[in-house]
């Protein structure tokens, strides 16, 4: 199982009275790196998605090669502005501001099972902001996967709207 202590804890950032969560010292790390996508991989298997929606930017570190290993489509969620074509947008608040998030309006097919993925599932704000904005597509199936949960922050009581909540570790 993957080491908690693996991952650096950064104090007052973006802003004082935050602790973030730093992966980047795991994917510095290759062995830790590549036990946190087998064991990724292994918890969305059984879940016969169709097609895997990451959230910029974090979440582009394991959500493309999950959807390449497993055959099926990957879509970018982005920041507002970063999308060339019409896309469904949502704002949503963060712990400490506000945030837009967008989606192309043709990225996915109605009636699909649909995975959701980031990082970390903080406040819930984001990934909640992600499901409304697949909703749009009238999905069959909504998952949601994080590599790490802050289990302090109660953001897994925002995620109603999903059919299952997969996390690696908690913290």
């Amino acid at each position: 199982m993957l080491d908690i202590n693996k991952f650096r804890i950064v104090e007052d950032f973006p802003k004082k009275g935050i602790k973030f969560i730093d992966i980047t010292t795991v994917m510095n790390d290759p062995a830790a790196f590549r036990e946190a996508f087998d064991a990724l991989l292994e918890k969305v298997k059984p879940l016969n998605l169709d097609v895997i929606v990451a959230l910029e930017t974090r979440g582009y570190f394991f959500g493309p090669a999950m959807a390449l290993a497993l055959g099926i489509p990957f879509v970018p969620i982005r920041k507002a502005g970063k999308l060339p074509y019409k896309t469904y947008k949502e704002s949503y608040n963060l712990e400490y501001g506000q945030a837009t998030i967008e989606m192309h309006v043709d990225a996915m097919q109605p009636h699909q099972r649909v995975l959701i993925f980031d990082d970390i599932l903080a406040t819930g704000g984001t990934a909640s902001a992600a499901i409304r904005i697949v909703r749009n597509f009238a999905p069959t199936f909504i998952a949601t996967c994080f590599l790490m949960e802050i289990n302090a922050l109660k953001g897994r009581d925002k995620l109603t709207e999903c059919d299952t909540i997969e996390c690696l570790l908690s913290f």
